[in-house]
């Protein structure tokens, strides 16, 4: 062929692009591999910097260590290195015997010191390819940039052309590249890691074989992740051509690369320890922040900017950024733009991050001032032109009165969404106590103050509008949620006339690429839940499990108050989402109002101490006093813990679930939450807010799930369809589907009965695939598949499997989400799909679709604990479950109606009349009449039968409700009555069905 499509023609022309703009071609290769190979230095070219740029410098260091010099400065180098990190070393240099050495030139501000400017043009830029990095092995790197002989950029690059991508890219970072290797040391050596094809790009900055975690590092392409088309062009392109030109990578290495320390603690509290990040700025982030300065720098202050970021997309780094580099910000007469920036937040954590960014950026303290104290000294800063000053919400009608007054300066003012109402409204009438109102009442009350409560947001944009337009002061608000005031006020007017974000990282594109989660994925009406979860203990060919039957029990009451409601969560949370996130999944219940989460609170607290379970405990978060049945309530009083502590204990694993009225529903980022309970009407950017809460990763968070006893789908999802380029919600899913779909994969003969079998059998060996050998024997069970797949399936059918196992595993995974579903087939199929999707060949558009692993040890948990799973080795086939053996007679006497009536009267203090008698009658006589009742009683003991005839006999509960209204209230209500009267009929049901006395 003339086209050469091969790996190595994609790097001659990543190559030849960066020589055309001012690298230098080198060849590692002779003495110069050798001691690269030693050092993990270009030794020869970082020489001809020092002499080229310090040569007086280079001259005393000389002098002292003699012909050993450059040996001395090598090993000198290479401990501060490793000490210091290359960030720190570059920016700031090392000192040697007294004597300071500069590695590197930022392009100086202005061209006014020329002997910077020089210096800065000295820089070296080199590209090498193949680089044998190593005195082990004869492993070589695709591509390494280097300034001035360090370092920076290690790509391996993937043409799809040859079948192979960017997925391949990382997977041989992680496999061949050996971190303990000095090139790959973290922090001492290179700075990032590339993995490109054609098409994408993704990073990391610290290898750990397996562990490495790459960030995708991709333009977005019409609203979701990857890169848009270029014309005659490669789509990832713009990495060579704009991110790693020459002055663009020195402007990321001085200004935005900083190493970012996060305190690891137990359950506790405790630092455990101290964790290092090197924070390498996402495309958006560094695209946003250099479109703003450059912006700026052509307008000067007086005009707004709203930056519609998505949760998920590292805005504390972005306004981190940002404020540093606006108060660096000069004019052509080398003036500064702002006086100062001032940045508005209530998240403690943007404070340290920003004084820490700061600092390792600039080098000296000072910049930041935190105002923690009162206005005097907010005052004091602005006077003082502290370049950035960090200040709260509540301080910002004073803002705008002093800056706006003090009109010979000009001022940056940086607006942070994460305001919000996490530590409650900030208005009176929410301070105040509630009177004894019934639950209606309150919640009527609670939507008033709600809507006459503006948000923080809206209460700053009164007051901007208070005070007018001024020329001295530009507005940068950050905002995932952006309202229509807000996009009114900061927004910028696009070409149709309307206004919109100054930059866009859209909720899609962050779901897309792995930084938040889809919570529309799992959204479930209670009606929907009640449907699917009816349809899992409906169906004849499921294996019905001892875990589902305390959900079953409430799910197929309706729910008509709070103990009911609280009933079903409880169940839901213990037989579900506990199982999460490696057993520390967390739960939100969202209230109707302040009484409602005071309800609901002693409601979970008294099913759980009923039921005598032990591992759940809940917190309740509410503003104010709450006057109940004469009783006051606080949230410190119910909670036994400070307001403040809540965030730290609820993250902590001695409480599950939050119950709350308002409070906490924006603004609150807890990564362990799985679950939401909604029982309050939301819509419009409210029902955005709250629902996000549950959208933040976490290690072991593979899904969410809502569970909504109020809304309508349609209205959720017309909230989040602004937001979120494309929003989809999950249909009403039947369990049966997964039968068709079984049906579908079995007919294409990919994989074997024996070959399910095996990888089965390997899940649930007991020690959960951490066994490298156990490795070794699941992709030799898998292997077959992936062969049949490519060599006997055509692309269509190739590509109509995918499809349907794809489906199955995400179906059976939702269903999963409702309630137990174990059909032993259906399971061996959800786990072996589960990983051969893993090692079928892709394709460049392939959705990546990560597996759902808790579940998987959702089902090793039951079947430890439960006993519910069974797998046989030879045949594959559920075993029998165990009978139990009675005492006495499997029949029970027979006893006319009367007698029965008349110890439920004596038991319960009743007096039924003949009408309850027949409905009594009516009930057993709708389960008798149910065509596979008869086969149940016969094939099935008492007990398992009661199990599987349980819904049934609720059901005719409820159908029957409208004849006689208290009795059947009476058996809804009644737990205890329920259960007797429950057992009674059913007892009688299986003797008649099985001695044939039943409907013919």
């Amino acid at each position: 062929m003339s086209i050469d499509y091969s790996e190595r023609g994609f790097e001659e022309n990543i190559e030849q692009h960066l020589m055309e703009s001012g690298y230098r071609q080198r060849a590692l290769e002779g003495r110069a591999l050798e001691t690269f190979q030693k050092w993990a230095i270009d030794q020869d070219v970082l020489f001809e910097f020092l002499e080229s740029t310090q040569p007086q410098s280079l001259e005393r260091l000389k002098k002292a260590y003699k012909d050993d010099y450059e040996f001395k400065i090598m090993s000198r180098l290479d401990k501060e290195l490793k000490k210091r990190g290359m960030i720190d070393c570059l920016r700031h240099g090392i000192k040697d015997y007294g004597v300071t050495l500069k590695l590197a030139y930022n392009k100086p501000v202005t061209d006014m010191n020329r002997t910077l400017v020089e210096n800065y043009e000295k820089n070296i830029f080199t590209v090498s390819r193949q680089v044998y990095y190593s005195q082990k092995n004869r492993n070589s790197i695709d591509m390494m940039l280097s300034l001035n002989g360090l370092p920076i950029v290690v790509k391996e690059l993937k043409n799809q052309l040859t079948n192979q991508t960017v997925e391949h890219s990382m997977e041989q970072f992680k496999k061949d590249r050996d971190p303990r290797e000095i090139l790959f040391q973290f922090k001492a050596r290179a700075v990032v890691y590339f993995a490109v094809d054609t098409d994408e790009v993704h990073m990391a900055t610290r290898l750990s074989k397996d562990s490495t975690f790459f960030l995708p590092f991709n333009r977005g392409n019409d609203g979701g992740k990857g890169n848009p088309p270029v014309e005659d062009d490669y789509r990832s392109s713009y990495l060579w051509k704009e991110i790693l030109q020459k002055d663009s990578l020195l402007d990321i290495l001085f200004r935005f690369v900083y190493v970012q320390k996060e305190d690891m603690k137990d359950s506790n509290g405790d630092i455990i320890e101290t964790k290092e990040v090197v924070i390498f700025p996402r495309f958006h982030q560094l695209d946003a922040v250099r479109k703003i300065e450059q912006d700026v720098s052509e307008h000067r202050a007086g005009k707004n900017y709203l930056i519609q970021h998505s949760a998920g997309s590292g805005k504390t780094n972005s306004i981190s950024w940002l404020s540093h580099r606006l108060a660096k910000l000069h004019d052509e007469q080398d003036e500064p733009v702002f006086d100062s920036v001032i940045v508005i937040t209530d998240r403690r954590v943007l404070d340290k991050q920003l004084q820490d960014a700061v600092y390792q950026l600039e080098h000296k303290a000072g910049m930041v001032a935190k105002i923690d104290r009162d206005s005097a000294q907010l005052a004091g800063a602005i006077r003082n032109k502290t370049k950035i000053i960090i200040t709260t919400l509540q301080k910002f009608p004073f803002i705008l009165e002093e800056v706006g007054s003090f009109n010979r300066g000009s001022y940056a003012v940086i607006i942070d969404e994460a305001h919000s109402s996490q530590g409650g409204k900030a208005s009176g009438a929410m301070t105040s106590i509630l009177s004894d109102k019934t639950l209606e009442e309150a919640y009527e009350e609670s939507m008033k103050e709600e809507h006459e409560t503006t948000d923080a947001e809206e209460r700053m944009i009164e007051h901007i509008a208070k005070t007018g337009d001024q020329d001295n002061i530009s507005f940068f608000a950050f905002t995932a949620t952006p309202k229509p005031k807000t996009i009114d006020r900061f927004g910028t007017e696009r070409e149709d006339g309307q206004k919109g974000p100054f930059h866009l990282y859209s909720m899609r594109q962050a779901i897309e690429e792995g930084f938040i989660h889809d919570v529309l994925n799992n959204y479930v009406t209670y009606d929907t839940f009640y449907r699917v979860e009816k349809m899992i203990h409906d169906d004849p060919e499921v294996a019905k499990s001892k875990a589902s039957k305390q959900i079953a029990r409430y799910v197929s009451l309706h729910p008509h108050n709070i103990a009911q409601k609280a009933e079903i969560m409880v169940e839901h949370f213990r037989n579900v989402t506990r199982h999460k996130i490696n057993n520390r999944a967390k739960a939100m219940v969202v209230t109707g109002s302040r009484k409602h989460a005071v309800r609901y609170k002693f409601a979970f607290d008294d099913y759980i101490k009923a039921k005598g379970y032990t591992d759940m405990r809940t917190l309740v978060a509410f503003s104010g006093t709450v006057e109940d049945n004469g009783e006051s309530y606080t949230e410190p009083d119910l909670n036994s813990i400070s307001e403040k502590e809540l965030p730290e204990q609820f993250h902590s694993d001695d409480y599950q679930v939050l119950i709350v009225a308002e409070k906490y529903q924006t603004g609150f980022d807890e990564p362990l939450l799985h679950t939401m309970y909604v029982d309050k009407p939301l819509d419009g950017i409210k029902a955005v807010q709250t629902l996000s809460r549950l959208n933040r990763t976490c290690k072991g968070k593979d899904d969410t799930f809502i569970l909504d006893f109020v809304n309508e789908p349609e209205t959720i999802q017309q909230a989040f369809q602004q937001y979120y380029e494309v929003t989809t919600l999950a249909e009403d899913t039947d369990p049966n589907m997964l039968y068709d779909l079984q049906h579908e994969l079995d007919a294409m003969q990919v994989y074997t009965e024996e070959e399910l079998e095996s990888v089965a059998n390997l899940e649930y060996s007991g020690n959960t695939m951490k066994d490298a050998r156990m490795q070794l024997k699941l992709n030799a069970s898998l292997d077959p598949a992936v062969e049949r797949f490519k060599n006997d399936l055509v692309e269509e059918e190739q590509e109509a499997f995918k499809s349907a196992a794809t489906k199955f595993v995400r179906t059976y995974a939702f269903v999963l989400q409702i309630g137990p579903f174990s059909d032993v087939d259906l399971h061996k199929r959800f786990i072996f799909l589960t990983y051969l999707l893993k090692k079928l060949p892709k394709k460049p558009q392939d959705p990546i679709y990560i597996s759902d692993d808790v579940a998987l040890e959702y089902y090793r948990n039951e079947k430890v604990f439960e006993g519910s799973i069974s797998l046989n080795q030879q045949g594959g086939e559920a075993l029998s479950p165990a009978q139990h053996g009675t005492a006495g007679s499997t029949e029970e006497e027979k006893e006319r109606l009367s007698s029965i009536i008349e110890r439920i009267n004596e038991r319960f203090g009743t007096y039924f009349t003949d009408a309850d008698r027949l409905s009594r009658d009516q009930i057993a006589m709708d389960i008798k009449e149910q065509e596979e009742m008869a086969e149940k009683a016969k094939n099935n003991s008492i007990d398992n039968f009661k199990y599987s005839a349980e819904k049934s006999f609720l059901d005719s509960v409820i159908s029957r409700m409208n004849m006689n209204e208290e009795f059947h209230m009476r058996i809804l209500q009644d737990p205890e009555f329920k259960e007797f009267l429950m057992n009674d009929i059913l007892n009688e049901v299986y003797r008649e069905l099985r001695d044939g006395e039943g409907p013919n």
